[in-house]
């Protein structure tokens, strides 16, 4: 099949013939229909984080064509998203409901001595974070796939696997956030919006989001979003201090400046967290 190969470092992504291996256990091969091109493969193909070569690409959505022997999960023909968290589904962790935090994430993946999920010319090629999205078809454990309605849109449904689940998991997991606390989220990209979904989800009785683009603010109030503001107009802690008067209990930096950093301090309260 054809994939996209990072084969050095800085050199980009080379589209190369590469060998994908039948199921077995509890992997799942699926026809890719779409893969996001996430910030975090761009980081993967400029600096030394994963071995080279590799197949990358976390963002992945497709059709199941076949299944290894113990797969129970799903079946052939279900339209599945692929995660990036790499899930034992056993562990203290998993059990308890964080399977986030996985104690065992490479169960998900063949162990050492086994023929590879991806060679070329007998070669193994490393899959990133078990998925490996920049080919035809991936060889992905079932534990990190879910199955997704036949109307959501492929390209749609590949964001689920990365951004939606690291702005969510950040207010729903990290953050823990309680129902009636107070949110502020800065920047409305990708996962800030899907933060702003994760803080409804838990029941946030003020959800405020700041960015520098009214069309961002907009997508912002469609998300829910109870309060927007633009930095560029006004004073976010200022406004920030009348809105919450006696602060904010969380504050979420998707920007990563310095100055946001020191803002969202500035604007919490006592006993929040950035």
């Amino acid at each position: 099949m054809k994939a996209l190969v990072l084969n050095a470092l800085g050199r980009g992504f080379d589209l190369d013939e590469v060998d994908i291996a039948s199921p077995t256990g509890r992997e799942v091969l699926v026809d890719v229909q779409a893969s996001g091109l996430c910030h975090t493969d761009l980081l993967f193909a400029t600096h030394d984080i994963a071995p080279t070569p590799s197949v990358l690409g976390h963002e992945v959505a497709g059709i199941v064509a076949a299944l290894g022997p113990d797969v129970t999960q799903v079946h052939v023909g279900d339209r599945v998203v692929g995660s990036l968290a790499q899930v034992c589904g056993g562990c203290a962790r998993c059990l308890s409901g964080r399977p986030f935090q996985c104690l065992h994430p490479e169960s998900t993946l063949r162990r050492p001595g086994e023929f590879p999920r991806l060679s070329r010319g007998g070669i193994g090629l490393f899959q990133g974070f078990g998925l490996g999205g920049f080919a035809e078809r991936a060889l992905i454990h079932e534990n990190q796939l879910a199955v997704v309605p036949k109307e959501m849109p492929f390209a749609q449904a590949a964001l689920l696997g990365c951004g939606v689940v690291t702005g969510a998991g950040a207010v729903l997991n990290t953050a823990n956030v309680k129902p009636g606390e107070s949110v502020v989220i800065f920047g409305a990209g990708r996962v800030g919006l899907n933060a702003v979904s994760g803080a409804r989800l838990a029941g946030a009785a003020r959800i405020v989001v700041i960015d520098i683009q009214p069309k961002r603010l907009d997508a912002a109030r469609g998300f829910g979003a109870t309060d927007v503001i633009d930095s560029t107009t006004s004073k976010p802690v200022e406004v920030v201090r009348d809105l919450l008067p006696g602060g904010a209990d969380h504050v979420f930096d998707f920007v990563g400046l310095k100055m946001v950093a020191e803002e969202g301090l500035a604007m919490l309260a006592v006993g929040g967290a950035l």
